[in-house]
């Protein structure tokens, strides 16, 4: 019989650091997995907007509606388009710039909002981040009736598209932007907690690519031959992020180099998402 101080210990894992990548890959993962508790919080966040109402969150769908038709009309007859190519055309594109930029300018605010919760539930803070996205793909969801109806008055052969299989690229694109709000929420979320100042630099600069994008005004080979200038807006990542999606969304051909920039992208955005999370995970329930 062994003495006690004889007695072999079982080996035992060394600690995992604070400042570890696998320690932002578990705050990722157990996130993930209380999703039934970030859905609900995300489903409830829309419904408390529009309590009350009579007709609820379809105020989402009628609003933008009434903004996609007003603004259609407007640079239907300021640029010279045909309204129905110039409708459809202002109509996704702000669909998919409310998702844009609500994960950029609501993600600046993601912590600061949610102190309460954190200082006081013992959750992963991606629960916050996913909850963000989550409730921006519904408001997401909710706009595609305004995409449905438009497609249904303006068929998209009546400005050059065509409905085929090639659509349903905008399922994956979807996703692709899904990835880069939860990258570019946690990034600019971590950074805003910490420098309070850079929540209304965010909402001035969004402010400010929304009328360099190509959401209202169309991006195409006239305009390019009418003002090569504007060839310089390829150097404004929004614009390929919108024609991404915009473009199976209307049946119109792929152009596969917005695809490969938006690839790019996601992988710095991930990266740089992954190392503030890894080196401040933990101190952001300090600053809040």
């Amino acid at each position: 019989m062994q003495s006690p101080s004889t007695v072999e210990q079982p080996d035992q894992a060394p600690p995992v650091p604070s400042r570890s990548f696998a320690r932002a890959r578990q705050d990722l993962t157990q996130g993930w997995r209380n999703r039934q508790l970030w859905a609900h919080l995300g489903w409830q966040d829309i419904k408390q907007q529009y309590r009350r109402s009579v007709i609820g969150p379809l105020w989402i769908t009628i609003s933008m509606a009434v903004t996609a038709t007003a603004l259609g009309i407007l640079y239907s007859g300021l640029m010279g388009q045909p309204l129905e190519r110039q409708l459809p055309y202002v109509a996704v594109g702000f669909i998919v710039w409310n998702f844009i930029g609500g994960c950029v300018n609501e993600g600046a605010n993601v912590f600061i909002a949610n102190e309460g919760l954190i200082k006081h539930l013992p959750a992963p803070i991606s629960v916050h981040v996913y909850r963000l996205v989550w409730r921006q793909t519904l408001l997401f969801l909710h706009n595609l009736v305004v995409y449905v109806a438009v497609l249904l008055i303006f068929p998209p052969w009546n400005y050059g598209g065509h409905i085929s299989f090639s659509m349903l690229l905008a399922v994956p694109a979807l996703l692709l932007l899904m990835v880069n709000g939860l990258a570019v929420s946690t990034f600019v979320g971590i950074v805003s907690t910490r420098f309070r100042d850079i929540p209304p630099i965010t909402g001035s600069v969004v402010q400010m690519l929304f009328f360099m994008t190509p959401v209202a005004w169309i991006y195409d080979s006239q305009l390019l031959h009418n003002s090569p200038r504007v060839k310089y807006a390829e150097l404004n990542p929004f614009l390929h992020y919108v024609e991404m999606i915009r473009q199976p969304m209307l049946g119109q051909p792929i152009v596969w180099r917005h695809w490969y920039v938006v690839l790019v992208a996601t992988v710095v955005l991930t990266g740089l998402a992954a190392i503030f999370l890894r080196n401040y995970r933990a101190r952001v329930s300090y600053w809040v």
